[in-house]
């Protein structure tokens, strides 16, 4: 009988939770509402903060309550070029400017948004890490969707009324720098959560892991393992459906892309 893996325990929760006490709250866009959909309506960058955990630094904005005397405090992720005292307009009928928030349906072709929509309404859920931007690739006004091609190189269809904000996100070049020491790991991800440092399967013994024990460090089997492994057992290439170096036309596909987001 093996020890319970690491994989395992993650599950559970317990010492393996994120940090989250320190940070400075969600990142969201305005809640969609009668200004955003039929005009606009402007804000005023207050503050750019750091949140501890986030490349990306974030941005403290506040918009006039639609009918009420008081003031709507929004927190988003900050975009390359925000300023404090920059006037955000947020609506269909806002310009087409860096930091503005517009449905993909009004903005051309080719345009870098970040901070988008996946379902209307959803107040922001892709390209939000540091540097992180989407290409809009085409519209489709009679269907409703709009084509789009992800930071990973992905593509994907979203309904045109998703809203985006203009531009990359800011702290770009950041994994760029290298971090020379372990102690900037250590600081990296204390703030995120434990999953540093992370001792290797095969550096174990067979009670701790599959991967564990040997004469030297080897797996000893194929690291491929099914779907429906025993948790114990599911570490390596889970369920891969190919595995080794990309070869061929495959292999030089995967250069250009990488060559492209260079």
């Amino acid at each position: 009988m093996g020890r319970v893996i690491r994989a395992q325990r993650k599950g559970a929760g317990s010492v393996f939770v994120s940090k989250t006490h320190y940070r400075k709250g969600a990142s969201n866009l305005r809640k969609l509402d009668y200004a955003e959909r039929n005009g606009y309506t402007k804000g005023v960058c207050t503050e750019i903060i750091h949140d501890p955990g986030r490349g990306a630094p974030l941005a403290k904005v506040s918009f006039r309550h639609p009918f009420r005397y008081k003031t709507e405090k929004e927190t988003m992720v900050a975009c390359e070029g925000m300023y404090t005292g920059q006037f955000l307009y947020c609506g269909k009928k806002a310009n087409l400017s860096i930091g503005n928030v517009l449905p993909l349906e009004v903005m051309p072709e080719g345009t870098l948004v970040c901070n988008l929509e996946q379902k209307v309404g959803d107040r922001g859920s892709l390209a939000r890490a540091s540097g992180g931007f989407c290409i809009i690739v085409a519209h489709n006004p009679d269907a409703g969707i709009t084509r789009l091609k992800l930071p990973s190189g992905a593509k994907k269809i979203v309904p045109s009324a998703c809203r985006a904000m203009v531009g990359q996100v800011a702290g770009g070049g950041r994994t760029e720098k290298p971090m020379l020491k372990a102690g900037a790991s250590y600081h990296k991800y204390k703030v995120k959560r434990n999953c540093w440092p992370k001792v290797r399967g095969v550096a174990m013994n067979p009670v701790e892991h599959p991967h564990g024990g040997g004469n030297h460090q080897h797996i000893g089997h194929a690291s491929t393992v099914r779907r429906d492994s025993a948790p114990g057992k599911k570490v390596g290439l889970i369920a891969a459906r190919r595995t080794g170096r990309l070869r061929g036309q495959k292999g030089l596909q995967a250069i250009r892309e990488k060559e492209n987001k260079a």
